[in-house]
């Protein structure tokens, strides 16, 4: 049905084991990834839903656990058996795959009406309107998967196939962000791809503030559009973190492989998406934002502030030192 925009993955989940192996393998991505981001990250609705996501996880785990020890067993009045198991990710499947979405649009507002805020740490009305976007987009989802009349007939057939098979969703939005992201990072990397190269030719790698650094020697070029010189500092950063990330999704979308939705939407993804939002916004507001030092802890993994200098004071003479980017 086009109301929850998902197709079906033809790999059916053949045992509750390989479900409980796999899930066991995303929560500790998930927490992993939650466990290196650096401490000092400016709060954002990303962040919050990073958690949400790593959270739920870990609730179905715990419910996939629980339930496969004990096979067959009474809890407040209900049954529950490994169907159970089946039917609790066919339902977080067709969630997940509806959020992609709004989780992306809320996040890319936020960024956009935030970029210049002063302060790393926002006031505490703005971090309960985070939590309260969080819980309105999880509930609003969970409603509309288990209210749906074309959902609920749908996992009502699922289920009478076989007790064996567990047919799960693949997100079709997933897929279409996917699709998006690899043609404008392609048309991007094909507009500026002369200057990419000059650029990362110039490189050497340094020793900065106790930390290793590549160091770019750059000049300003009076015939080129600022904007443009920050797409190709902006594709630098963004490739030098998520380049094998940009090559998993191009293998994935060539190879046509349907990922299940309860997978591909995991706190990995979620960063992955965080930091093209970012590059977005930037370039998009380079010229009509303040961009201060708050803003350049938004992103936990991408340090953007070798792109904008010494473009954030419009000084457009030739660059004397050259600009770093940690890595």
């Amino acid at each position: 049905s086009g109301q929850y925009h998902c197709t079906h993955a033809n790999q059916p989940l053949e045992t509750s084991c390989m479900l409980l192996l796999i899930m066991l393998g995303k929560v500790f991505l998930d927490f992993f990834m939650l466990r290196v981001k650096p401490k000092n990250v400016k709060v954002s609705f990303m962040g919050y839903f990073c958690v949400s996501v790593a959270l739920l996880d870990f609730i179905l785990l715990l419910s996939i656990c629980f339930i496969f020890y004990f096979e067959d067993f009474a809890l407040w009045g209900m049954r529950f058996t490994k169907y159970h198991i089946c039917l609790f990710t066919q339902i977080t499947s067709l969630t997940y795959s509806i959020l992609h979405y709004p989780v992306y649009l809320v996040a890319g507002l936020d960024y956009y009406t935030t970029i210049s805020q002063t302060s790393q740490f926002p006031k505490r009305g703005q971090k309960l309107l985070y939590i309260l976007a969080v819980v309105v987009i999880w509930i609003s989802g969970f409603f509309c998967i288990l209210k749906v009349p074309a959902v609920y007939e749908e996992l009502e057939i699922q289920n009478s196939v076989s007790p064996y098979q567990c047919p799960v969703s693949a997100s079709l939005q997933s897929y279409s962000v996917s699709c998006a992201m690899v043609l404008l990072l392609g048309t991007a990397l094909l507009a500026r791809w002369k200057e990419v190269g000059t650029t990362l030719l110039s490189a050497r790698l340094v020793s900065f503030s106790s930390q290793p650094a590549l160091m770019f020697s750059y000049t300003s070029n009076n015939g080129t559009c600022c904007k443009w010189q920050l797409l190709t500092r902006l594709l630098i950063c963004f490739l030098g973190t998520w380049a094998p990330f940009v090559a998993l999704q191009v293998l994935v979308l060539s190879l046509g492989v349907q990922i299940p939705a309860y997978v591909d939407m995991n706190v990995p993804w979620l960063y992955f998406i965080n930091s093209f939002l970012l590059a977005a916004v930037l370039w998009c507001r380079c010229h009509g934002a303040e961009l201060t030092e708050g803003m350049w802890s938004t992103d936990p993994f991408v340090s953007w502030k070798f792109c904008f200098v010494p473009l954030d004071n419009g000084n457009t003479e030739p660059a004397d030192e050259p600009g770093a980017v940690i890595v």
